[in-house]
């Protein structure tokens, strides 16, 4: 069982923020255009300067390497990236039913990325983050480019993986009917503090 310790979290404008998130919960994270939702995902993510403690379990933040501890909390921002020309080479392994349960052609790893929309470069970028097993996933507005149908299919293969690995998940998203269908416990983010709803 993994669970996601904040305690005493500093970054830019915010907090202090404490939370913990169990295992197998998704906590969802609202507010205004700036107050810092992103922010504070890339910070529990080491990807930004921070103060405070987060821990994986007795693991700190501190205690093993950022590439390490991002397989671990793995991030999937709202704008995926992508380096290459075709898509198998962001691939180190490939795994045929995850492939299928977002409706893509067994033969999508030999699509150039040019090719792909964003709301499809979105769904295989969370495929890409799947791969690594994350204990918890940062989900920062991760639906905002897909349509209704690839929406739902997005928040199925989410849950779908929070009940087989029993990952913590925060879901950032400024759609309230998403959060209530996703989440189980909601947080505004205002004046750099965080609220539960």
């Amino acid at each position: 069982m993994k669970n996601l310790l904040i305690k005493n979290l500093h970054y830019q404008h915010c907090g202090p923020i404490d939370i913990q998130i169990n295992s197998g919960e998704c906590v969802a994270i609202f507010g205004a255009s700036g107050s810092g939702k992103s922010l504070l995902l890339r910070a529990l993510a080491d990807l930004d300067e921070h103060t405070g403690d987060i821990s994986l379990d007795d693991i700190s933040m501190n205690q093993v390497s950022a590439p390490e501890w991002r397989q671990k909390v793995a991030l999937l921002p709202a704008e995926s990236q992508w380096w290459f020309d075709t898509l198998g080479e962001h691939f180190s392994e490939i795994d045929h039913q995850l492939i299928k349960q977002f409706g893509f052609p067994e033969n999508v790893m030999s699509w150039s990325v040019s090719r792909l929309s964003s709301g499809e470069k979105q769904r295989l970028a969370l495929l890409r983050l799947l791969l690594n097993k994350p204990d918890v996933l940062l989900l920062d507005e991760p639906t905002a480019n897909l349509d209704k149908n690839n929406t739902l299919l997005f928040e199925k293969v989410v849950e779908d993986y929070i009940q087989q690995h029993s990952a913590c998940v925060i879901w950032v998203s400024h759609d309230a009917h998403q959060l209530e269908r996703v989440s189980s416990v909601q947080y505004q983010i205002e004046h750099g503090q965080l609220h539960r709803h």
